[in-house]
C-alpha cells in the first residue's frame, strides 16, 4: 500500500462537538507524530541502498587511489629528503612531514616499505609507536564502554571491534537479566502488602483492557476478511493480502495501523472516530504512546550509523538529505585531493620544488601560532 494512499487517521470537531476533549487531542498528537515518524524513517530507508552503493562504488575507490598516490608520495618525499640541495632545518622539516604521513597511512594498511622509512625519519621505531597508540586507543574504547576488551583483538578491523563490543553487551545484559530475574524471584518469595497487590492487579486488569482495545478491532477486520470464506477467486487474492496486513500489525500490537485498515475498508468513519469512548480513548492513547517510542527507538537505530560516519559535519543537522550532500561533498573533496597529490608529485621532481614547498609549510605553521594565540 502506498503511504500516500493511507487514510489519515484523526478526530474532527463537528456540530455537536465544537472543541476537542483532552484525550481527543492527546489522541491527534500521538498520531501526527506516528505519522511524522513513519515519514522520517521511510526517508532514511529510501536512501539506505543509493548511500551504501555510492560509498561501495565511488567514495571507496577513491579513498583507495588517494591512499595509493600518498605512498607514492611518501616515497617520493623520502628519495627528496636525500639530495645535498637541502639545508639540515629543511631535513628536519621534511622528516617530520614524512613521518606524519606514513604514520597516518600505517593505520589502514600494513606496509613494511612505509614502516622502513618511518623507522629512517623517526627517533622510535614504528612498532613502538602503534603499541603506543594501540594502548591508548583500547584505554579511551573500554573508557566509553564501561568494559575491557580482549588483549587479542585487533583495533584496526572496525569490524572486528563491532563485534566484539555487541558480544560484550549481550553478555552483559544477559548477565542484567538473570540478577533481575533472581531479585524478581526473592521479591515473589516475600509476603506482599495488600496494597502491593492491589496495585499488581490494577496494572494486570489495565494490561488486559490495552489489549481487548487492540483485539477487538483485529477480531473485527478478521472476521470481515477472513479469506476461506470468499469464493471468488480475485477476491479471495485480494482479502489474503489484507489479512496479512491486519496479522502483521496486530503481531506488532500496531493500533494505528489497524484504525487505518478499519477506515480503508470503510468498517469505520469520521463519525465513528469522533465517537470513541473517554475510557477507550485512554487505552489508545497509552498504545499509541508505546507505538511512538518504538518508532523513534527504530529512527534512533538507524541515524546512529550515519552519525558515526566520520563524513558528517557534527554540527550539521542530521537527515537523509544532508547524509547525502555530505557524501557528495566527500567524493568531490577527495578528487581534488588527488589532483593535488599528482600535482604535487609531478612538482616534487625539482628539488627547488621541495625547498619552496618547505618554506609554505613554515608559514603556515607561524600562522597557526599566531591566531592559536589570538582564539
Amino acid at each position: 500500500m502506498n503511504p500516500s494512499q493511507v487514510k489519515s487517521v484523526s478526530i474532527a470537531k463537528g456540530n455537536d462537538q465544537p472543541k476537542l476533549s483532552k484525550a481527543q487531542k492527546t489522541f491527534n498528537t500521538l498520531i501526527k507524530q506516528i505519522e511524522q515518524g513513519r515519514a522520517r524513517l521511510a526517508a532514511w530507508e529510501a536512501i539506505d541502498t543509493p548511500y551504501h552503493q555510492k560509498c561501495a562504488t565511488e567514495l571507496q575507490p577513491l579513498i583507495n587511489d588517494a591512499d595509493d598516490l600518498q605512498v607514492k608520495l611518501v616515497h617520493c618525499l623520502d628519495r627528496a629528503h636525500d639530495q645535498p640541495a637541502l639545508t639540515k632545518p629543511e631535513r628536519r622539516k621534511l622528516a617530520s612531514v614524512i613521518t606524519g604521513m606514513a604514520e597516518e597511512l600505517l593505520t589502514s594498511r600494513d606496509d613494511d616499505t612505509l614502516k622502513a622509512i618511518f623507522n629512517k625519519h623517526s627517533d622510535i621505531d614504528y612498532d613502538t609507536v602503534e603499541a603506543a597508540g594501540q594502548a591508548d586507543l583500547k584505554a579511551e574504547i573500554e573508557d566509553a564502554l564501561g568494559f575491557e576488551l580482549d588483549d587479542s583483538l585487533d583495533l584496526r578491523s572496525p569490524e572486528d571491534l563491532l563485534a566484539h563490543a555487541h558480544a560484550k553487551i549481550r553478555e552483559q545484559q544477559a548477565q542484567e537479566e538473570a540478577d533481575r530475574e533472581a531479585w524478581q524471584q526473592r521479591q515473589s518469595q516475600r509476603k506482599k502488602s495488600p496494597k502491593q497487590l492491589a496495585a499488581e492487579a490494577k496494572e494486570q486488569a489495565e494490561a488486559q483492557q490495552l489489549q481487548q482495545s487492540v483485539r477487538e478491532i483485529y477480531r473485527k477486520l478478521a472476521s470481515a476478511l477472513h479469506p476461506d470464506r470468499e469464493p471468488d477467486p480475485k477476491e479471495r487474492e485480494r482479502k489474503t493480502a489484507l489479512m496479512q496486513r491486519v496479522n502483521q500489525a496486530y503481531a506488532k500490537n500496531n493500533l494505528l495501523q489497524l484504525l487505518e485498515l478499519q477506515l480503508e475498508l470503510e468498517h469505520i468513519d469520521q463519525a465513528a472516530l469522533n465517537n470513541v469512548s473517554e475510557d477507550r480513548l485512554k487505552h489508545y492513547n497509552k498504545i499509541l504512546r508505546e507505538q511512538l517510542a518504538e518508532l523513534q527507538h527504530e529512527i534512533l537505530r538507524v541515524e546512529s550509523g550515519y552519525m558515526g560516519q566520520a563524513l558528517l559535519d557534527p554540527y550539521a543537522m542530521l537527515s537523509p538529505d544532508s547524509v547525502m550532500r555530505n557524501l557528495a561533498a566527500e567524493i568531490a573533496s577527495i578528487k581534488r585531493a588527488i589532483r593535488d597529490v599528482k600535482r604535487d608529485l609531478l612538482a616534487f621532481a625539482d628539488i627547488q620544488q621541495v625547498k619552496a614547498w618547505l618554506k609554505t609549510l613554515r608559514k603556515s605553521r607561524r600562522r597557526d601560532a599566531f591566531d592559536d594565540m589570538l582564539f
